[in-house]
């Protein structure tokens, strides 16, 4: 059980470290949280710092991620022996904890990003075939409604409907997962949600099919 602890707290650790704000500090101090929308994701990351250093961004942020299941699961901690731990459990426990650190980083006043760069990792790590799906669902939306806050939610929700058209949904982690990550992301983005009601969501014009009708 203590292997098990520890790997979630250097999970959580792990995420806590932000793509933007480590960037930034290598660019001279920039804090993206001040600047555009205050998110430190890496929407905002392009929005007000351009595509490089957004690149850079998802890089990390979507590379904890993957390590976080890929990798850190399977460490070998000194001084501590090896438990029956069922490795899928261990896995999502390790990805819920890279999610909330990079949501509420330690090493950042807990104010951190969305999760959703982070969740790709995650994902590419843990159920691989299921990025295809939600990647194009996050695209399809996007380009039809020109919100990438509801591309990223309703992408979250869809890896729930793959998980259980594919039966994955008979693993009671995977269940929990796809609905805490789903609730948290929803979360996260309840600022987009009141600003799309009230009508003064930014859209990305650039892949938004719509944008000569409005």
């Amino acid at each position: 059980m203590l292997d098990f602890i520890i790997k979630i707290i250097l999970a959580y650790m792990l995420g806590s470290l932000l793509g933007s704000l480590v960037i930034g500090k290598l660019k001279g101090g920039v804090d993206i949280r001040t600047q555009g929308s205050g998110n430190a994701g890496g929407t905002n990351a392009l929005r007000t710092q351009g595509w490089q250093f957004a690149a850079g961004v998802m890089l990390i942020d979507i590379g904890k991620g993957w390590i976080a299941v890929a990798l850190l699961p399977w460490l070998v901690l000194p001084g501590l022996s090896a438990e029956a731990i069922d490795l899928r459990w261990l896995q999502v426990g390790c990805a819920m904890a890279v999610v909330f650190g990079h949501v509420y980083p330690l090493w950042f006043g807990f104010r951190g990003g969305k999760g959703a760069a982070t969740l790709v990792g995650v994902l590419a790590g843990l159920i691989p075939a299921a990025l295809p799906c939600v990647l194009i669902v996050w695209l399809l939306v996007l380009m039809l409604s020109g919100y990438v806050g509801l591309s990223t939610m309703l992408a979250t929700l869809s890896f729930n409907v793959w998980a259980w058209w594919v039966g994955y949904r008979l693993h009671d982690a995977i269940t929990l997962f796809g609905v805490s990550m789903a609730v948290l992301v929803i979360y996260t983005h309840r600022g987009n949600i009141q600003r799309m009601r009230a009508g003064s969501e930014n859209r990305a014009r650039k892949l938004w099919l719509f944008k000569n009708r409005v």
